[in-house]
């Protein structure tokens, strides 16, 4: 694979993950789907597709597997939680909060694993935390639902331990679709339990299945493809850009705006992340 063709897919791939936060906002907020029923449809949608995935490109599927439990449970979190907090927040919002307690959670897990972060990881992780703390802190000025921002925090945790939980997975294609497919029937009861009605429009559902299908299925199934090919390095600095996709895609799509004091404090995240994650040359 050239690297032209290298940047390109892994730029494709981080505007589909982005699109996730536009596809969901634009559903509840402009056509008032109820936002269980929009995690449902994209948790059955991503599922249909990853199973379709695994069984056309590794011929079968595995549903045992370490961490198979957590796993399911943890995207359950994440979709569901997802989808709540975008009844109130802005897409670029969303996909910071969520951004920033993956990186969070990540580290915390790092942690328990016995790893021993160098002085500059903690340091990343304290800036990025202080910018999360300062966006969502009471009376701050930012215009955050505090309870929106929890459940964004909770599918930031439920995706950070979905991570972590796929550590050391065989086949990551083939395990995702184990995960999906297996939470898709609890993910059913789930929306029947907490749907509060909300209108099932056809561009809702439409949506919805974008999210699933496209931007999630076959997403992932991109990422693990190009995964391989780029350094640790690149992989993490690639994903710093989500929030901002997301922010100009509110921008364009939704006619979001931007705040200075967001600005700011996307900036102390992001830069706290890539403080964390980046390579420095050795003096001498």
């Amino acid at each position: 694979m050239t690297p032209v063709r290298l940047f390109l897919l892994t730029a494709l791939t981080m505007t589909a993950f982005a699109a996730n936060s536009v596809l969901n906002r634009m559903a509840l907020a402009d056509w008032g789907m109820d936002a269980a029923r929009f995690g449902t449809i994209r948790l059955w949608a991503g599922a249909v597709t990853l199973v379709a995935l695994s069984y056309a490109l590794r011929g079968g599927m595995r549903w045992g597997g370490r961490g198979r439990a957590l796993g399911v449970i943890s995207l359950l979190i994440y979709i569901y939680g997802f989808s709540a907090a975008y009844l109130s927040l802005d897409a670029g919002l969303g996909a910071l909060i969520l951004f920033g307690f993956v990186q969070i959670t990540m580290f915390g897990g790092a942690l328990r694993g016995g790893e021993r972060p160098p002085a500059r990881r903690w340091a990343g992780a304290a800036l990025a935390f202080a910018g999360l703390a300062w966006l969502l802190w009471p009376g701050s000025g930012a215009e955050v639902s505090l309870p929106h921002g929890i459940m964004m925090a909770a599918a930031g945790l439920g995706w950070g331990l979905y991570s972590l939980a796929g550590r050391g997975a065989g086949d990551p294609l083939v395990g995702t679709a184990a995960n999906f497919a297996l939470a898709a029937p609890l993910g059913l009861i789930i929306g029947v339990a907490f749907g509060d009605g909300g209108n099932l429009s056809g561009a809702g559902v439409a949506l919805a299945i974008l999210s699933g299908a496209v931007t999630s299925g076959l997403g992932y199934a991109l990422w693990y493809s190009i995964l391989p090919r780029l350094a640790a390095s690149a992989a993490a600095v690639a994903q710093l850009t989500v929030p901002i996709i997301a922010l100009g895609g509110g921008m364009i799509f939704l006619g979001e705006s931007a705040s200075l004091h967001f600005a700011l404090a996307s900036l102390l995240v992001l830069g706290g992340v890539a403080v964390s994650v980046l390579p420095f040359p050795k003096r001498g």
